[in-house]
């Protein structure tokens, strides 16, 4: 499980045959589970300056592989005694969305983000949702996007300095609405649950 708070701007080295070589300060073990741009990998190898990950025919699949090249956001996995904040992260990635508009304000900007909509059931107005990584608070939601205003500090330490109109994202969806929206897409195919059966649930633990 990740935050979504971003630890380390890292540098790939170079990826080939699903191998991702990063650069990084972070004292990667093998087998650690590490989140590049918001993408859970497994440390599969130990270097002098950084580690590799493997990367999934199905990870593959659903990220932009763009977002594996140049400067990316890292974070390793929490332990169990870390401070937590940010919100909950899977490393999941959901889908990929693309950046549509930029508007400057007095103190922050805004990002209007565009995903496909399937997705929008799952972005909840303010609730929170991961970009590339980082953890952030939706603003409002549309029909197709979603808009997010980002304070200078942020901005300053991570990447989305650098994110133009058509920028491309990962995005992890919030991971409670993913499990509702399944219990309530499914219960009509099987008998739904009541609180009665959650009260004998709870009490066999």
């Amino acid at each position: 499980m990740f935050t979504g708070l971003i630890r380390e701007i890292a540098t790939v080295k170079s990826y080939q045959n699903n191998i991702l070589t990063i650069k990084s300060k972070h004292p990667a073990k093998l087998g650690d589970s590490i989140a590049i741009n918001g993408v859970c990998l497994t440390v599969i190898k130990v270097h002098g300056d950084g580690f590799d990950l493997e990367l999934a025919d199905e990870t593959r699949s659903i990220i932009d592989e763009s977002k594996i090249s140049g400067q990316v956001h890292m974070e390793p996995a929490m332990m169990m005694n870390d401070r937590f904040e940010g919100h909950i992260v899977q490393g999941h990635v959901d889908c990929v969305g693309k950046v549509t508009s930029i508007t400057p304000r007095e103190n922050a900007t805004d990002f209007i983000i565009t995903v496909d909509k399937k997705y929008i059931a799952h972005i909840i107005p303010k609730g929170s949702i991961t970009i590339d990584g980082i953890s952030l608070t939706v603003n409002d939601v549309g029909n197709d996007n979603f808009r997010l205003t980002i304070i200078p500090h942020t901005l300053k330490e991570t990447l989305m300095r650098n994110y133009k109109i058509g920028t491309s994202l990962n995005i992890e969806t919030d991971v409670f609405a993913r499990y509702i929206d399944h219990i309530l897409t499914h219960r009509s195919a099987k008998k739904s649950m009541s609180w009665d059966d959650v009260d004998n649930m709870q009490m066999t633990y």
